[in-house]
């Protein structure tokens, strides 16, 4: 029994599960990026469902997760809803644009949304806009670009190749007069700092890392008092062995390390981008799902 398990179309969700991590140490997590099947921003919503419900079954089956964490903006708003309908025994937490942290944070009530390509064109976002920011403009950019660079090549780069890959993305927005960016691509999460060096103080960058992790801890919580909880009915030796793992999933073992997977290599440079980052983050790498 797993956790947490934490699934991306790469690495953009491991800002994630490190800062959850910070308020749960002992947390036994696993990390999935499905880089087989990289980038979901430019698929079909019918694609990135399929993808993403072949993904999570194998992690069923192999974890038995007590909650996944869909740390992919893309993955959340194109298939959330599926997942809970074809998963239903397994607890989910979505991630979606900080749109209202944005909304509540722009004087100028003009705000940036960087995401990719599928979630800058999805309802969803115009929905949340419409109830948390109807007074604001916000203003779009899908950038597959710089997605690629920061999965493929940000480990590796030096600080000044960031910040110049950053540069197109900060000067659209600076040109449109946002003074507040949403990263709506957890992978933008992983060069939060360079982008914010790169905007400068007139433009504040914002993202939903925290909003989400305190949900999902809640989420956690409440699947270990339900696991804990025997039916009607239940054996009292039954209820005190659920009483007891529900307790080690507390996290009595103390601290422990994350997992990665995989589910592919793209390119012959990704074993090594993959072992920078798992070295610079403490993870534990154990190649292919």
């Amino acid at each position: 029994m797993t956790d947490f398990v934490f699934i991306d179309s790469g690495t953009g969700g491991i800002p994630y599960l490190l800062h959850l991590k910070n308020y749960l140490p002992q947390a036994n997590c696993v990390y999935v990026g499905d880089t087989k099947n990289f980038p979901y921003g430019t698929k079909s919503s019918e694609e990135i469902i399929k993808c993403v419900t072949s993904l999570v079954q194998k992690i069923i089956e192999k974890f038995n997760p007590l909650v996944i964490v869909v740390a992919c903006n893309t993955m959340s708003v194109n298939a959330l809803d599926s997942l809970r309908k074809t998963f239903p025994k397994t607890a989910f937490v979505g991630t979606v644009p900080a749109i209202k942290v944005a909304a509540e944070k722009s004087k100028k009530r003009v705000f940036g949304l960087l995401a990719t390509d599928s979630t800058v064109s999805c309802d969803y976002n115009f929905a949340l806009k419409e109830k948390y920011a109807s007074d604001c403009k916000m203003v779009l950019r899908g950038d597959s670009k710089l997605i690629d660079f920061i999965e493929r090549k940000s480990f590796t780069a030096t600080q000044e190749e960031i910040k110049a890959a950053c540069f197109p993305a900060v000067d659209f927005f600076k040109q449109n007069d946002c003074d507040v960016i949403i990263l709506g691509c957890t992978h933008f999460l992983n060069i939060s700092s360079q982008i914010q060096q790169v905007c400068g103080s007139d433009i504040l960058v914002v993202d939903s890392k925290d909003g989400v992790v305190k949900h999902a801890i809640e989420v956690y919580k409440q699947a270990l008092r339900a696991a804990s909880e025997p039916a009607e009915g239940v054996a009292d030796k039954t209820a005190a062995q659920n009483t007891k793992w529900a307790g080690a999933g507390l996290g009595s073992q103390g601290e422990t390390s994350p997992t990665l997977y995989i589910t592919g290599f793209n390119e012959k440079e990704d074993q090594k981008e993959y072992d920078v980052l798992s070295e610079k983050y403490k993870l534990k790498f154990c190649g292919l799902l």
